[in-house]
């Protein structure tokens, strides 16, 4: 696999040296300035190839994460055929700027959610976590939507509850904080009302619609992708689960294959994220690898320990519910069989995704997730296992 590290860009408090210290050779990123909507230009992704390529460093920049779509086209209003083309004029000019992987996400308002951004792990490292009990404090007692309670075991509203009560002011603003962090960028943030009124425009939204709306966009610009040599891949919920009333499409085994058979090509792939599929108590995601191994054009290598009420924390990359072994052998071998079919292409990206934060990474000013240290331990794992798999399957590095 190709060993990658998502940056991102100038204002990133992890630098690109640091992503080369830890043994990466490609760069995964994006043009976060740009509004959504909006033409990615060849000036602007020019510039940004050389600054990362430019630096003397031997990284290349190799995946787009993300070419986010605009919340007009989930919701299904508006000029649409205005934005479609735009996204796809930004494609064509990826392609020739040399960019082939777009990876991106169809979640609702938020890219991802977690409670909180500083979990304790042994020996003071912190972890990004997702407690069920404050998810429903905050979506039943601070947003005060209605039916937010239903589906919900009484312990679990009891210990929201419990939470709720107990809270003082800076409590409920860290958890408004955590939650806002997971918003498409992590630059935008909301107050309640202002949650309240984006939850309003999905007002009505189930899961056939939001599938049509996805069916829409794929049928829209795969075409072009297919024409330009772009591979499109899909990032899966995060977590897999409903949240705040919104549905979720991308969670589990048989939503990737309804996807899939949206529009039957290869070039609508699938970014395999193991830590938002493991987080499904029903996700095999080795398996859910092998099944879609020909469409899977990148991957987010991390892991996540589950909770029985549905909380979860994000684990060490060999640790967690996973089995990171079986999941890079199934990735590696996909990628024999393109490289014995004679694909150039052959390698799969793959970044460590999330990480603890450690060492001097505590107390940082980098993204949540995105510690410099938890990533390099991360990476650092992968290769070895990487390594081995080569020795013992014959596998090509």
């Amino acid at each position: 696999m190709e060993q990658t590290w998502r940056w991102f860009g100038p204002g990133d408090a992890v630098t690109l040296e640091a992503a080369r210290q830890a043994g990466a050779t490609g760069i995964v990123t994006a043009l976060h300035h740009i509004p959504y909507g909006v033409v990615w230009s060849v000036e602007e992704i020019e510039k940004r190839k050389r600054e990362i390529e430019g630096a003397g460093l031997g990284l290349t920049w190799s995946v787009v994460e993300s070419l986010p779509i605009h919340e007009h086209v989930k919701i299904g209003e508006g000029d649409l055929e205005t934005i479609f083309e735009n996204y796809r004029q930004s494609l064509r000019n990826l392609a020739a700027c040399g960019l082939k992987t777009v990876c991106y996400n169809f979640m609702p308002v938020l890219d991802w959610t977690r409670t909180q951004l500083d979990a304790p792990v042994a020996g003071g490292a912190r972890a990004l976590r997702f407690n069920i009990h404050e998810y429903v404090a905050f979506d039943w007692l601070m947003l005060k939507r209605p039916g937010a309670e239903n589906g919900h075991s009484s312990d679990v509203l009891e210990r929201a509850l419990a939470w709720h009560l107990k809270a003082s002011e800076a409590d409920r603003q860290r958890l408004l904080d955590n939650i806002n962090a997971g918003l498409p960028g992590a630059y935008d943030r909301y107050d309640i009302e202002g949650f309240r009124r984006l939850l309003a425009r999905y007002d009505g939204m189930d899961v056939a619609t939001l599938r049509g709306n996805l069916a829409r966009f794929l049928k829209a610009v795969i075409p072009t992708a297919e024409e330009v040599g772009v591979n499109m891949c899909i990032h899966p919920d995060d977590p897999p689960r409903p949240l705040f009333g919104l549905p979720r499409i991308v969670s589990s085994e048989d939503d990737i294959a309804a996807i899939m058979a949206m529009v039957d090509s290869p070039t609508n792939g699938l970014t395999l994220c193991s830590g938002s599929l493991g987080a499904h108590p029903k996700n095999n995601v080795p398996a859910i690898a092998r099944r879609f191994a020909d469409r899977i054009w990148f991957a987010h290598l991390r892991n996540v320990k589950k909770d029985p009420d549905g909380s979860f924390m994000e684990a060490d990359h060999l640790g967690g519910d996973t089995d990171m072994v079986d999941l890079v052998d199934a990735i590696m071998s996909e990628e024999e069989r393109r490289r014995s079919g004679g694909s150039a292409g052959w390698r799969i990206p793959m970044r460590p995704d999330h990480g603890h934060e450690i060492l001097t990474d505590i107390g940082g000013r980098g993204h949540p997730g995105y510690p410099a240290i938890g990533r390099l331990r991360g990476l650092a794992e992968l290769r070895g296992v990487m390594k081995t798999l080569a020795q013992v399957r014959g596998y090509v590095e």
